[in-house]
């Protein structure tokens, strides 16, 4: 199924020119277009659209210590509702950490790297408000936070 994520401002990196009223189209984990959202609306007529407010960017990489919680999954679920999907080898130590960040499709690097939404990236997405806090995060596709 497609699914357009649509946002106020877009930004392909968090440090790029902002595109007003910019989408990101989903199919699968992977990214299937980038642009305006009228444009991508025009070129996938079919595609379920998601707007959300605020920016949405390219998901980010949790590079501390995962947050205290009861079990690992609920330490990987407030990565998760941060706007992460990413963390950093050294922070998941545990085989069950790992197998938590596994089970969620959550990226486990060696190191920090630049992110990015590219067409047929993985569709790691975060979309955060004014104050910086994150109202949606999308990774490998799937929407698994949401603020409400």
């Amino acid at each position: 199924m497609l699914t357009i994520h649509a946002a106020d401002q877009l930004r392909r990196t968090w440090d790029s020119e902002p595109i007003e009223r910019g989408a990101v189209v989903v199919e699968g984990n992977r990214v299937a277009a980038v642009g305006p959202l009228e444009e991508l609306r025009r070129r996938f007529p079919a595609a379920r659209v998601r707007s959300w407010p605020g920016v949405l960017g390219p998901g980010r990489i949790h590079e501390g210590p995962l947050p205290d919680a009861p079990s690992p999954r609920e330490r990987v679920h407030a990565v998760l509702k941060s706007g992460s999907v990413a963390v950093l080898a050294r922070h998941v130590g545990s085989p069950e950490l790992r197998a938590a960040a596994e089970r969620n499709d959550v990226v486990i690097l060696p190191g920090p790297r630049p992110t990015a939404i590219e067409p047929s990236g993985r569709a790691d997405l975060a979309v955060l408000d004014e104050t910086g806090a994150c109202v949606a995060t999308v990774c490998a596709g799937r929407l698994v936070h949401r603020r409400r």
